[in-house]
């Protein structure tokens, strides 16, 4: 195995680690999972710079990159869900795009052809990883703001903002699966004939 894809496996170890640090609340449990998040999402970068620049592009990296993405955000987006970070609709937009673009990643393998990630794609991922990485800084924030006895008025307040602004930041990355799902149904129209 070449190590680009052990860095694409590497993603996927990471995830358990990662959703561990924010469902087990400890002393600034939202910067470790940060940190293994952080972790992962430097491992998206590196392993398809390094398949393209030596040359080690395989099927099974075209296939399990993605693939390795949508597990990592998608398992942080339901935790955000469980700890009422974000909503539901939200995570029921980003699985119908999921899950509509890895059938036909499907329907593609059938034919024998491997679809790699498109710009799109790309862009989609980069905006999630930004706006989940913003949500643990304004939720590590929120933490550090207990420790120094702000009253639970103002933690609140801030808080509520807080949520907001992550909010917002997960819809504009929403917005970019939504675009990216459409342009990638486009271009792959001839896996998903009817006849």
């Amino acid at each position: 195995m070449n190590l680009p894809n052990k860095l694409t496996l590497m993603r996927i170890i990471l995830v358990p680690f990662t959703i561990a640090a924010i469902l087990i609340e400890f002393p600034c449990h939202y910067l470790v999972a940060l940190a293994f998040f952080g972790a992962a999402s430097l491992t998206d970068m590196f392993d398809g710079k390094i398949a393209r620049s030596r040359n080690l592009v395989t099927n099974f990296g075209k296939f399990c990159d993605p693939l390795a993405d949508k597990i990592l955000v998608i398992s942080v987006l339901l935790c955000f869900l469980q700890c009422g970070l974000c909503d539901c609709v939200l995570i029921i937009v980003v699985l119908f795009r999921e899950f509509a673009v890895s059938s036909v990643r499907l329907l593609a393998a059938t034919e024998g052809k491997v679809v790699a990630a498109n710009i799109w794609g790309k862009v989609k991922t980069v905006t999630q990883i930004i706006a989940i990485i913003l949500i643990f800084v304004l939720q590590f924030t929120i933490e550090l703001m207990s420790l120094v006895s702000l009253d639970s008025a103002t933690i609140n307040l801030i808080g509520t903002v807080f949520f907001w602004v992550g909010e917002s930041a997960l819809w504009v990355s929403t917005l970019f699966c939504i675009i990216s799902g459409i342009i990638y149904m486009i271009d792959n129209k001839q896996f998903i004939s009817m006849e």
